[in-house]
C-alpha cells in the first residue's frame, strides 16, 4: 500500500527526480537496510567557503544516480538563489545516497574489526572510535547508504555545523588545491576532531592549471598528521578521483552504533525548516529506538510535546518511510506551527506522559533520558537596524521578517521607532554574512527598499548605581552622566597566512587594535598567528577586507567569543546639514572617535549625492565636533545664455544665485537613497 502511495506522489511531483527504476531498487533497498544496518555510512563535507564543497556533492549525486541526469544542474542541494549567486552553501542539505561499491581491496584482517574494537567500553553513548586505519567489510555485491549532509563553511553558522557533526562518525575534508589551507578549515577539523569523527582529506579542484596539488596535499597531511599519499586528489568539477574517493569513505568510515530497537526513541535536531501545511520539520539523527508517523514526540530542552506526521529521507526531496530506526539521518514532520519551539540542538524523544503539579512529566522507566551535551540557544553577536524606505511598507517589512524566522531560527527581531526613520526593527544576526543574507533576501523576495544602520556589537555599560545593561543599539546608549565604566566583547582569532605575507599582516594589526599573543609554524610554507581582537574591529571595520588584500587572497581567519573589556567608549552621532541621521550613529573607543568620525565621512561623501545646496557632514561626540565633510552643491550655468552685454548683467544672475543656495541651505533636508545605506554597510 505504501509503495502505491508513494508511486503516485512520485509520478505528480514537480521535481520527477526519481525514476521508477530507481524507486524499486530503493523499495528493496529500505526492508535490506533494516536488516543490515551496517551498511550504512554517516558523513558530512567540512571546508572553507569556495572549496568546492556543493560542486563535489553534485558528483555524488552523480555517481549514485539520485537524481535524473536531465534534471540535473549545477549546485544541485544548494535550493536557494542567493546561495547560487554568491557562490556559498548558506543553509545545510541533507541527502540519502545508495552506493554500490565498483571495487574494493581492503587486507583481510581489516575488514572484520573484533566487537570489542568496534563497541569499545567507556565509549560516548552513539559514538565509535574512528581510526582510519580501521576498515570495514565491503564487497561488490553490497548497496550501502550514504547520508550526506552538506554543510555551510562560514564561521557565522558554527554551530550549526558542530551539531551536524555530531549526528556523523566520518568527515571529508576538502580543501582547494589552488587557496590551500584556510582558517575555517582548520576551525571546522578541530570541532570534527573533538567530536571522534574519521577524518579522510581530500585535495580539490586539480583541475585548475594554477592549482597547486603537492604542495596542498603535503600541508593537508601534516595537518592530519598522516602520509600525503592517503590524502586523495579530486576534481569536483571533473569527477576525477571521485569515485575512489566514495570507495574509500565506505572503508574508513565506520557504521553507526545500534541500540536496542526496544529502548527508548531518542534522535538529535541538526536542523529545521518550516512547511505551511506540515508545520516545523526537523532534519535529525535517531541515536536509540525507532519512530513513525503516529508516535508522540517530546522536545527535552523545549518541554514541549507533539504528534509526529510523517518520517522518511531525504532522497534529496522529502522521501516517506515506514520508520527511523537507530542508525539512521532523516526528517519527522512535526506538525509544529511554532518554529521558536523546535531549535538546532534539541533533543527527541517518545512522550509518555501525564500532568503532574502543571507541568508535562516522563513516565517511569524514561527518567534516565539526558538531552544531548552541546545544546546552546542562538546568541546573535551582531545587531542593525532596518527601516522600510517608504513609511507604509512597515507592515510589508515585518511580515518578510516573519516569514524569515520560519526557516532561520536564529534571527530575531523586536520593533524599534527613531525620529527621522520612523518606524522599524532591530535585527540580532549571527554575524556579517548572515546579515547582508537577510537584507538581500528582504530585499529580493518580499521587493523591499530598507534602511539599515551601521551595524553594532553588544556593548556592556555598567552604571554608578552598579547596575550593568547590555546595550545592543546606539539609540539604547545610557546618558553619560549616569555611566560608571563601560566595556565591549573581544574575541580569540585566529589567523593563516603564507610566510611571505607576516609583515604586510603585522602592519594591519596596528591598525585594528589587534593584540598578537603567539605565532606558530602551521606548514613549511605557512603560519597561524593566535591574537585577540574586539569584536566590533571584526564585525564591521573592514578587516576580512584587509586580510584578504594585504594576502593576495591566501590569507583567513576564525573567531570565537573570549570575554568583555573595559574600554573607554562613547556615542558618536552624525550630522547631515544639521540633523542628527540616526542609521550612521556609532559607538567607538573615545580615542579613535576623530579617526573613525573622519573615515566615516569621507565614506558618505563619496557615496551620498550632491544635492542644489552645500551639504555640511559633521560627527560629533556629546555635542562636540569632532570631524566635518563637505560635499558640494550643484552648480548650474546661469550665465550660459547671455550673450555681450555689460558683465553687471552675469554678476546679478550668480548673487541671485547664490541667494537661492543660502536659502536652500537653511532650509531644505537631505533625501538619502537605500543604496546608500547599504554601501555604508559594507565597511
Amino acid at each position: 500500500m505504501l509503495s502505491m502511495i508513494v508511486i503516485c506522489w512520485i509520478a505528480d511531483s514537480p521535481y520527477n527526480i526519481l525514476p521508477c527504476a530507481f524507486y524499486l531498487r530503493f523499495c528493496r533497498h529500505i526492508n535490506k537496510s533494516f536488516r543490515n544496518m551496517n551498511n550504512i555510512r554517516n558523513f558530512v563535507i567540512i571546508s572553507h567557503i569556495d572549496h568546492g564543497k556543493s560542486t563535489l556533492a553534485d558528483r555524488f549525486l552523480d555517481l549514485t544516480g539520485a537524481v535524473n541526469k536531465e534534471k540535473m544542474k549545477e549546485q544541485f542541494l544548494d535550493s536557494m538563489d542567493l546561495e547560487r549567486e554568491k557562490g556559498i552553501t548558506i543553509k545545510m542539505h541533507p541527502v540519502r545516497l545508495v552506493w554500490k561499491p565498483s571495487q574494493c581491496h581492503p587486507e583481510p584482517s581489516q575488514c572484520h574489526p573484533e566487537p570489542s574494537q568496534c563497541h569499545p567500553e567507556g565509549t560516548p553513548e552513539g559514538s565509535l572510535p574512528r581510526d582510519s586505519s580501521l576498515l570495514f567489510r565491503m564487497t561488490n555485491s553490497e548497496e550501502y547508504i550514504l547520508n550526506l549532509i552538506d554543510t555551510p563553511g562560514h564561521i557565522d553558522f558554527s554551530y550549526e555545523i558542530s551539531r551536524a557533526l555530531a549526528c556523523c562518525e566520518g568527515a571529508l575534508l576538502l580543501v582547494d588545491a589552488v587557496k590551500g589551507i584556510q582558517a575555517q578549515t582548520l576551525y571546522n577539523l578541530n570541532q570534527a576532531q573533538k567530536q571522534g569523527l574519521t577524518i579522510i582529506g581530500a585535495v580539490n579542484k586539480i583541475d585548475l592549471p594554477q592549482a597547486r596539488v603537492e604542495q596542498t596535499r603535503e600541508e593537508l597531511a601534516e595537518i592530519l598528521n598522516t602520509r600525503p599519499e592517503d590524502v586523495f586528489t579530486i576534481s569536483g568539477r571533473t569527477g576525477e578521483n571521485v569515485e575512489t574517493l566514495l570507495n574509500s569513505l565506505v572503508q574508513q568510515v565506520a557504521p553507526p552504533t545500534i541500540s536496542d530497537i526496544t529502548k527508548p526513541f531518542k534522535a538529535l535536531i541538526f536542523d529545521s525548516k518550516y512547511d505551511s501545511f506540515s508545520g516545523v520539520v526537523a532534519y535529525v539523527r535517531i541515536f536509540d529506538g525507532k519512530v513513525s508517523a503516529g508516535d508522540k514526540i517530546y522536545f527535552m530542552q523545549a518541554n514541549y510535546q507533539a504528534e509526529c506526521k510523517e518520517v522518511g529521507h531525504f532522497m534529496p526531496q522529502l522521501f516517506p518511510a515506514p520508520y527511523l530506526s537507530s542508525g539512521e539521518i532523516g526528517y519527522i514532520k512535526t506538525g509544529v506551527k511554532i518554529p521558536s519551539k523546535i531549535k538546532v540542538g534539541e533533543t527527541i524523544t517518545i512522550f509518555r506522559g501525564a500532568a503532574s503539579q502543571g507541568r508535562d512529566v516522563l513516565d517511569i522507566g524514561y527518567d534516565d533520558i539526558k538531552p544531548f551535551a552541546g545544546y546552546k540557544e542562538p546568541q546573535p553577536v551582531l545587531f542593525l537596524s532596518l527601516y522600510p524606505y517608504y513609511a507604509n511598507d512597515f507592515d510589508q517589512l515585518k511580515d518578510g521578517l516573519e516569514k524569515l524566522c520560519l526557516s532561520d531560527p536564529a534571527l530575531n527581531f523586536a520593533a524599534e521607532s527613531k525620529m527621522v526613520l520612523g518606524r522599524g526593527f532591530r535585527v540580532g544576526f549571527l554575524g556579517s554574512l548572515h546579515a547582508e543574507i537577510t537584507i538581500r533576501r528582504l530585499k529580493q523576495e518580499f521587493d523591499l527598499d530598507l534602511v539599515a544602520t551601521a551595524p553594532q556589537v553588544i556593548f556592556k555599560v555598567i552604571t554608578k548605581k552598579g547596575e550593568e545593561i547590555l546595550v545592543p543599539s546606539p539609540g539604547l546608549w545610557p546618558d553619560p552622566a549616569l555611566i560608571q565604566e563601560t566595556q565591549e566583547p573581544y574575541v580569540d582569532l585566529e589567523i593563516i597566512t603564507p610566510n611571505n605575507y607576516m609583515g604586510q599582516l603585522f602592519s594591519v594589526f596596528k591598525n585594528f587594535n589587534i593584540f598578537l599573543e603567539e605565532t606558530k609554524f602551521l606548514t613549511n610554507q605557512k603560519s597561524l598567528l593566535k591574537a585577540h581582537a574586539p569584536l566590533r574591529e571584526i564585525v564591521s571595520g573592514g578587516f576580512y577586507d584587509k586580510i584578504k588584500t594585504v594576502t593576495e587572497g591566501y590569507g583567513s581567519f576564525s573567531f570565537e567569543y573570549a570575554d568583555y573589556r573595559k574600554n573607554d567608549l562613547v556615542k558618536m552621532d552624525i550630522l547631515l546639514a544639521g540633523e542628527i541621521e540616526d542609521a550612521f550613529t556609532k559607538i567607538v573607543p573615545r580615542s579613535e572617535a576623530h579617526e573613525t568620525g573622519k573615515k566615516l565621512l569621507y565614506k558618505l561623501k563619496n557615496v551620498l549625492p550632491s544635492q542644489q545646496f552645500l551639504v555640511a557632514l559633521q560627527a560629533a561626540v556629546g555635542g562636540k565636533i569632532v570631524a566635518r565633510e563637505n560635499i558640494s552643491a550643484k552648480r548650474k550655468d546661469v550665465t550660459a545664455p547671455l550673450y555681450g552685454g555689460d558683465v553687471t548683467r552675469k554678476r546679478k544672475l550668480l548673487e541671485a544665485q547664490k541667494k537661492g543656495k543660502k536659502e536652500l541651505q537653511s532650509k531644505g533636508r537631505v533625501q538619502i537613497p537605500p543604496k546608500v545605506f547599504l554601501e555604508m554597510l559594507r565597511d
